[in-house]
């Protein structure tokens, strides 16, 4: 770990009664004051930058190869933080932002990562003036609840019902992340998923992404990509004389083996004459082949499985024409429960007609170069899975991507129904609320507040850079219209290249996204403001250890 200015614990001393005492382990690195400050402003910063040029529908691509020489490119903010092997632990700071926005809201990461960097460089500048870190750690804070507040007041209310608007807050959600000709197609996609799985607890809804199955193949185009009103195994049917289609099935779900279990303690039989062996098989394919027969009684023509199935049970089960399916994930099995309306069952004993599933149809089916068993036209399923095709892997996976944040907004919205314009709009109604309330404030919070504000505008800044725009006469438009009593709705489209109202171009995003993007930011900046020193470990007691390993190594050697 490096550091501007540090020095060994050697110099870390404290005088006991006239005699120097060592406070910290030798080699210990200690950096503190204005210049540890300015250090971590700068590593946030440099985390900041490398997002910067991905924000926004003409933002640029990154390409990551990780250790083993594999590459990722996309201009996820999430996924090339996530891919990024950062050191310094302020930049494992900026990481874990990152990962807090994704996992709360799905996305706007890189609008956060930047809103911190920017919230950052302005406490800078007010830190050369003498302004102590606790007054704009103040000020921010201030600075957010008057932001959030005034981004509430001027939310637009929404609700389910309102598809289009869903459609547009997704399609916003993934502008300039993939081919433009598959955009309409994958926000179709993704609203009637999240609609599809959405749930009314109390007086509120509530979207579990997690009952959304997303499965990659390569192979195809992008505009085969289709989602599928089940569940899709990727595993093919268990035996080759089985049918490879069930039309309405009758689903059992097994969380257990169609197997003769072993018994839990060690036993011995010993086997005296051939008889006793025969009877002792013999016995074992009775309990299978009843095992099969209460299926078949039951009216079961479609059995899957988190545990094995014995050769003799696939045999009978195959000459009953029941398709049947063994080892699925856990994680599937769980979301066919909620797809097909079955119940789990851990004793076939214990299985019953009222435990059973339905859907339309199970069928076996070969994608790329495998085979998958699907699982669909059920009756109003509340688990789906959505089939993501492409020519290649690196786009596959980037339109995975691209689906999940559209997935993610759709929910958001469902859960808390209130939009906002996007472009920058928000950000810039926002500056000025805060700009606003500093007047009010004054005092050395007031620079503070005033900072926030001008921070803020980072976005629409960065929105014209990214677009090969003017952000000076961009932020100056924006500012006048936002001055006029409906100006709120103005923000940069980059396709134009010109201030308009992002409203009625459908350019919108959830309030819940904005909000929580602001949040973050703010903790962040707020947390690497306070910190006024660095005390890194000592790394001689590990590199002594490493030192005789590599002696004991070349010992043996010779």
């Amino acid at each position: 770990m490096a550091f501007v200015k540090g020095v060994s614990s050697q110099a870390i001393l404290t005088q006991i009664g006239g005699v120097p005492v060592l406070v910290l382990k030798e080699g210990t690195q200690r950096a503190y004051g204005k210049e540890a400050l300015r250090l971590n402003i700068m590593i946030a910063r440099a985390v900041s930058e490398v997002l910067r040029t991905t924000l926004g529908p003409k933002g640029m691509d990154k390409m990551l190869i990780d250790s083993l020489g594999d590459i990722t490119i996309t201009n996820d903010g999430a996924a090339i933080l996530d891919e990024m092997d950062v050191q310094h632990p302020i930049a494992k700071l900026m990481v874990e932002i990152a990962k807090s926005q994704e996992e709360e809201a799905g996305d706007g990461t890189t609008t956060a990562v930047v809103l911190a960097g920017a919230l950052l460089e302005e406490a800078e500048k007010l830190l050369e003036k003498n302004i102590h870190p606790t007054v704009i750690v103040s000020g921010y804070k201030r600075a957010l609840d008057v932001a959030t507040e005034h981004l509430r007041k001027i939310a637009v209310p929404t609700s389910r019902n309102e598809v289009d608007t869903l459609k547009k807050i997704a399609m916003t959600a993934m502008s300039g992340k993939i081919s433009e000709t598959v955009k309409e197609y994958f926000t179709d996609i993704a609203v009637k998923a999240v609609l599809q799985v959405a749930e009314e607890r109390g007086e509120k809804w509530y979207v579990d992404l997690d009952n959304i199955q997303i499965v990659k193949k390569h192979g195809g185009s992008l505009l085969d990509t289709q989602l599928v009103y089940g569940i899709v195994i990727d595993k093919e049917v268990v035996h080759a004389a089985m049918p490879k289609r069930i039309i309405n099935a009758r689903i059992a779900l097994l969380d257990a083996p169609l197997e003769v279990e072993k018994p839990e303690i060690d036993a011995e039989i010993r086997i005296n004459d051939p008889s006793q062996l025969r009877a002792f098989l013999e016995e074992e394919e009775k309990i299978l082949r009843g095992y099969v027969e209460k299926l078949k009684s039951l009216g079961v023509n479609a059995v899957f499985t988190t545990k094995g199935i014995d050769d003799i049970a696939q045999y009978y089960l195959a000459k009953a024409g029941i398709l049947a399916v063994r080892r699925v994930k856990r994680s599937d099995i769980e979301k066919l429960v909620r797809a097909a309306g079955a119940r789990l069952v851990t004793s076939i004993e214990d299985l019953t007609e009222a435990d059973l599933g339905f859907a339309g149809l199970v069928e076996e089916r070969r994608v790329g170069d495998e085979k998958m068993v699907f699982v669909e036209q059920c009756k109003n399923p509340r688990a789906v899975s959505i089939l993501v095709r492409g020519g290649f892997e690196r786009l596959v996976d980037e339109a995975e991507r691209n689906l999940d944040d559209a997935l993610s907004v759709v929910a958001d919205v469902i859960e808390e129904p209130y939009i906002l314009p996007a472009g920058g709009a928000a950000e810039v109604e926002a500056a000025r609320a805060a700009l606003g309330y500093a007047s009010k404030v004054g005092g050395r919070e007031q620079y503070a507040i005033e900072a926030f504000a001008r921070a803020l505008e980072a976005i629409p800044k960065t929105l014209a850079e990214n677009a090969g725009l003017d952000p000076i006469d961009i932020i100056t438009e924006l500012r006048h219209r936002h001055e006029q009593s409906d100006g709120w709705k103005y923000g940069l489209d980059v396709y134009q290249g010109k201030v308009v109202d992002m409203m009625s171009l459908g350019i919108i995003e959830p309030l819940s996204v904005k909000l929580n993007a602001l949040k973050v930011a703010v903790e962040v900046a707020s947390m690497i403001l306070r910190i006024d020193e660095i005390i890194a470990a000592s790394k001689l007691e590990k590199e002594k250890e490493e030192k005789k390993e590599e002696e004991k190594k070349t010992g043996e050697l010779d």
